[in-house]
């Protein structure tokens, strides 16, 4: 394999990224309303000669590219965020911008980049003779990621019949390679009261006051150590191999946490007792927690129990519309996922990177500091559609893509063109080292 002419392909493809990629952006493509996304790209596709390219009834498209006996996926959620308060942009979202080195708007860095390098790096495959009868690609665009993380990809592997060798996800990453990613899942506690007039609240049952102690013992859970003599050890305890099993790979993904997010109540009126209370959980799951686990930590917090039949703890389903309109239900559960560092796929794309770029992460004047004072292979900090994919149906996922977390969902978001001509040049080469 000829590393230097994989770079000097990504780099000639350099001004066409951008155009893509500002191209994508400039149509507001939030969850459910991505079609002018999905569009563009299967044109580009189809443009560059993708040997096949489809969109399924879900909406995401997907793009292959040779015949190969291993299917090896590149994926891409391309849905956004909305703009927030637009008094926080210094330019138009969706108009953008782009100077020699940086491309803004919303989307760029989470996640359109993504989608652009990996459509880039199979059109270089293909121009370069790359590809062989050892592997093709699928690159996969895809849809809903924000709203539901990997409901996309259960589509894809249960409905469309679509099981990769392995995936690689081109969320950002920071110019490093990333091999795992705590989960999380939606829970809520409804707590029932009972009502009465406001001017003698003994009367009834105040469902806000029982709700006050069960949000201390969840606050408690997240702050609490592990020592022996703790009726509610916290969350931390899963970094002891005394409590888990998985404790090397929670201590490298970081310990779970678990923190109120929103709270709903029912009342006859301002002058009375509220007679039902509800809050929503925002639960961060490291190795070895499960959605059974998670449940039963708040089922058997003190103040649940005392409160006992008044209490119910569930997790949230999902079941909005498809732009498309299919609806796909699915539990509001993202396992979380970590590739063993010695796995094969990890070895093939640490390889594909060390032969083209070297042992440290590469970026712009801006960027290159702080991302060389971090280790080359490490870990999310948010959730992506590997909750799914190794989550979910145990397929190995590996991330490396442009862009940073840092401005994910962030105001005045923007990449870098030369994360986008480093990440198709790894594309490029990492299925061939993968098959060697």
């Amino acid at each position: 394999m000829d590393y230097n002419k994989i770079k000097a392909a990504a780099e000639s493809y350099k001004a066409d990224m951008t155009r893509f990629l500002r191209e994508i952006v400039k149509n507001p493509g939030e969850s459910c309303d991505e079609r002018a996304h999905i569009t563009r790209i299967a044109q580009e596709m189809e443009t560059l000669g993708f040997d096949k390219v489809e969109i399924d009834p879900m909406g995401n498209v997907l793009g292959f590219m040779g015949t190969g006996k291993k299917l090896i996926a590149f994926d891409a959620h391309i849905d956004t965020v909305g703009i927030g308060n637009r008094d926080n942009w210094n330019f138009d979202p969706y108009e953008g911008y782009e100077n020699q080195e940086e491309i803004g708007g919303r989307g760029v860095s989470d996640q359109c980049g993504g989608i652009v390098s990996a459509v880039y790096g199979a059109k270089i495959m293909k121009d370069l003779g790359l590809l062989s009868d050892k592997y093709r690609v699928l690159v996969a665009g895809t849809v809903q990621e924000e709203d539901c993380d990997g409901l996309c990809w259960q589509y894809i592997i249960r409905e469309d019949k679509i099981r990769p060798e392995f995936v690689v996800s081109t969320e950002p990453t920071d110019g490093g390679i990333y091999r795992g990613q705590r989960g999380r899942m939606e829970i809520r506690v409804d707590v029932k009261g009972i009502s009465c007039h406001g001017s003698a609240p003994e009367r009834g049952d105040n469902a806000i006051y029982k709700m006050a102690d069960i949000l201390q013992d969840i606050r408690t859970l997240n702050e609490n150590d592990a020592a022996d003599g703790r009726e509610v050890k916290g969350l931390v305890k899963m970094l002891d191999e005394k409590y888990n099993p998985q404790w090397r790979e929670a201590r490298f993904l970081g310990r779970g946490t678990v923190t109120a997010s929103e709270i709903f109540f029912t009342s006859p009126s301002r002058c009375a007792v509220a007679d039902s209370c509800a809050v929503s959980l925002d639960r961060r799951m490291t190795a070895g927690e499960t959605w059974e686990s998670c449940l039963e930590e708040i089922r058997t917090l003190p103040a649940v129990k005392k409160y006992g039949k008044d209490v119910t703890v569930s997790m949230y389903n999902y079941e909005r519309p498809s732009y498309t309109g299919l609806v796909y239900p699915i539990e509001c559960y993202f396992p979380t996922w970590v590739i063993p560092e010695d796995h094969d796929v990890t070895k093939a794309l640490e390889e594909a990177y060390k032969n083209l770029f070297g042992n440290e992460r590469i970026g712009t004047a801006e960027t290159e500091a702080m991302r060389k004072s971090r280790p080359l292979t490490d870990k999310w900090t948010f959730s992506t559609n590997g909750v799914t994919i190794m989550g979910r149906n145990n397929i190995p996922c590996i991330g490396f893509g442009p862009g940073a977390e840092a401005q994910a969902h962030a105001p005045n978001e923007k990449t870098w063109k030369q994360d986008l001509v480093t990440c198709a040049a790894v594309y490029a080469a990492l299925p061939g080292v993968y098959c060697q």
